[in-house]
């Protein structure tokens, strides 16, 4: 079995660990998922992660494909020529070029011209932002439905969210999400208001249709003001508490929110709910968001600028 040992020609093992733990991050997975999902061991996957040992290229094919990638994207970023070639010229131009230039192949290429987009709002984040919460209120507000992302891929499987995992795995969850998205947009051309879970964005094909037929809003929120929340409402399903240390799983749910910042930030608009009463965030919310009647409206390419924290009492106890 071929096995990677040549540091003059592949990355280090130090490097390849890091990367398999960064895409581990972005996609929201414990090492325990990786390696049910991947059928290798928690203790080889922690070796890799540490950079201990060697990796065969079959261990690498399991937990790329648990992780929903390619071998060759642990080890580098392999575009083709065309994409190249953009990528080249695309790093020639400043921040509001690049807004410009996305608005410009977003408009030719037709990624945001789904209409009624704007009447559909998808409130994207990490779990303890406030999503259901202030879902459920501004779809009151809107008299439009009011939908969970993670209860119609239920409907659309036929199961429950474990088994889902459990039978299909990552990539057989993400089918089921991308046929939900469809269906919930073709369903409401009227309005809905739907929140998502947030591993979402990691996935390039399923956020890339979520953005071309939804509004997208990124609530959002300090790593200890998530903790906080989740740890009030007594579920740590987003989080590895095998380990016990609740120091260790904010050191997750951190490096979680770093991969994913980027990501998250290519949303229509941002709501900071850091420290804010429900009042308020619900307020700033529906600043954020086009008016109920609203048709179309041009896409600025920029996100809605944070909403400006107040030392009002944290959001209480919600499900998002």
């Amino acid at each position: 079995m071929p096995v990677l040992a040549a540091p003059d020609t592949q990355p280090t093992m130090a490097e390849l660990g890091g990367r398999v733990r960064a895409w581990r991050a972005r996609r929201g997975m414990t090492r325990k998922q990786l390696a049910h999902d991947s059928g290798l061991s928690e203790r080889f996957l922690a070796d890799v992660e540490a950079g201990k040992g060697n990796v065969s290229i079959h261990s690498l094919q399991a937990a790329a494909s648990a992780l929903h990638i390619t071998v060759l994207e642990l080890f580098q970023d392999a575009p083709r020529p065309a994409v190249g070639r953009l990528h080249n010229l695309l790093e020639r131009l400043d921040e509001h070029q690049l807004e410009q230039a996305y608005g410009l192949l977003a408009g030719t290429f037709g990624l945001h011209d789904e209409q009624g987009r704007e009447r559909r709002i998808a409130l994207i984040g990490l779990r303890g932002a406030g999503k259901s919460t202030l879902g459920a209120r501004l779809a009151a507000d809107r008299g439009v439905p009011f939908v969970e992302l993670d209860r119609e891929i239920e409907r659309e499987a036929g199961i429950g969210m474990n088994e889902i995992l459990l039978l299909h795995g990552q990539g057989g969850f993400r089918r089921y999400e991308r046929r939900a998205l469809f269906r919930i947009a073709e369903q409401h051309p009227d309005g809905v208001v739907m929140t998502t879970g947030g591993s979402i964005v990691s996935e390039r094909e399923t956020f890339d249709l979520l953005q071309s037929r939804f509004y997208c809003v990124w609530l959002k929120a300090s790593p200890e003001e998530h903790m906080s929340r989740v740890v009030a409402q007594g579920d740590m399903r987003p989080f590895d508490t095998t380990r016990g240390a609740t120091s260790e799983a904010l050191d997750d749910l951190r490096r979680i929110l770093a991969s994913r910042e980027s990501l998250y930030a290519r949303a229509d608009a941002v709501v900071d709910t850091a420290a804010r009463s429900v009042q308020q965030s619900f307020k700033d919310l529906e600043r954020a968001v086009p008016s109920a009647a609203a048709d179309t409206r041009p896409r600025s390419g920029s996100p809605a600028r944070p909403a400006k924290a107040s030392t009002t009492p944290r959001i209480p106890k919600e499900t998002a």
